[in-house]
């Protein structure tokens, strides 16, 4: 198939969503497919990570801009390229798209409509004003997780006859540098980890509060570590952690490579991730793969993802996320048991099996919409 593909989440910085576009058109091009990549800017890093197919780079930099790209533009060259299917894989479609055109649009989430306080304000209102339409006029719909559907349901009814759940794959993390030393980051002891951007959905001042309420023995044995790039409306996270005076026991590593990333998750105790809401949920199965056990929240995906590897808590209530930290930190029979479920659980998501679901349904959607215009 020729297929063209909104790859305007790859302009800014890598993300969940960014990695699962990389990953699953590296996917497609392995079963023979020919790739078209469409950009309203040059991508972020460069062209040395995108998988081989046509790259055609607009001139519409900036978030206002790459909306206008997204209805003119875009549909005017899928049209020009006469592609055999269009793929909006982050709740993106062009609605004046070439009727004839077959399109499929995945959605990774509803964090517009469920926890819009969370959301820089630009993106909720593209999600909030853009989705409804990609939904409706999409012959196919894929949703990252079944609770991700279940929510798509709830929000379109409609969309129902159309709605499919395909898992994205587990990225191997690893890098070609020689990772930093623990020590660099002021690691003396055992620890446990936080992966993730910094900003509110990842629910960190609960995280924290919790943390903080451990006994001190439990925190001079293990530190926290926070791993990741400070995002928005968080604050500064420094005067928290001085706010809750456990400044000896927490570590801000900031943006890490994905070297360092490995080796950080390599020797982490567990893997703790209370966030309010998850579309998917990479780190989960990132840390099973290394064979750690997480603590993630009973909402949305996590319980989904983290299968039989972890311990679910209220992200609500931080006596139930203390509790949590407390029994996988302290618990040794609890911890080896859910270590021993993990890395069979990441392996339960694999990249090129989503591919070939993904293919399927495009095929599907070709029929569809042949159907449709005879």
């Amino acid at each position: 198939m020729k297929i063209g593909i909104d790859a305007r989440n790859l302009v800014t910085s890598t993300t969940g969503i960014g990695r699962y576009l990389l990953e699953m058109s590296r996917h497609l091009a392995l079963l023979g497919h020919e790739l078209h990549f469409y950009l309203p800017e040059a991508p972020h890093k460069g062209l040395k990570d995108l998988p081989t197919g046509t790259l055609h780079v607009g001139r519409f930099p900036g978030a206002i801009r790459r909306m206008i790209w997204g209805q003119t533009e875009l549909p005017r060259r899928a049209a020009q390229d006469e592609i055999d299917i269009f793929w909006g894989p982050a709740h993106r479609l062009p609605i004046f798209l070439d009727h004839r055109i077959p399109r499929v649009i995945t959605i990774h989430d509803l964090v517009w409509r469920d926890m819009a306080a969370t959301m820089r304000w630009q993106t909720w209102i593209a999600d909030r004003w853009l989705m409804k339409p990609g939904v409706t006029v999409a012959d196919e719909i894929v949703a990252v997780s079944a609770a991700t559907a279940d929510v798509l349901k709830a929000a379109f009814p409609t969309c129902r006859e159309k709605l499919n759940v395909i898992h994205p794959g587990l990225t191997a993390i690893a890098g070609t540098l020689v990772p930093k030393k623990l020590s660099s980051f002021g690691i003396d002891r055992p620890y446990i980890l936080f992966v993730g951007t910094l900003e509110p959905r990842k629910n960190l001042p609960r995280l924290l509060q919790a943390y903080a309420a451990l006994p001190e023995a439990t925190r001079q044995r293990f530190l926290l570590v926070l791993a990741g790039g400070q995002g928005w409306r968080l604050g500064d996270l420094k005067e928290q952690v001085a706010a809750l005076r456990i400044e000896s026991s927490v570590r801000l590593t900031g943006y890490v490579s994905d070297t360092d990333l490995a080796q950080l998750y390599s020797y982490a105790r567990f893997l703790a991730m209370p966030s309010l809401y998850e579309g998917f949920g990479f780190p989960i199965i990132e840390a099973n793969a290394m064979g750690l056990p997480v603590l993630t929240s009973n909402t949305s995906s996590m319980p989904e993802v983290a299968g039989e590897a972890g311990i679910l808590v209220n992200p609500s209530d931080v006596q139930s996320i203390l509790d949590g930290l407390e029994s996988l930190a302290m618990d040794g029979a609890l911890h080896t048991r859910l270590a021993a479920s993990a890395r069979a659980n990441s392996q339960r998501f694999n990249w090129s099996e989503s591919a070939l679901q993904l293919e399927h349904i495009f095929k599907r959607a070709i029929a569809k919409r042949r159907t449709a215009c005879e």
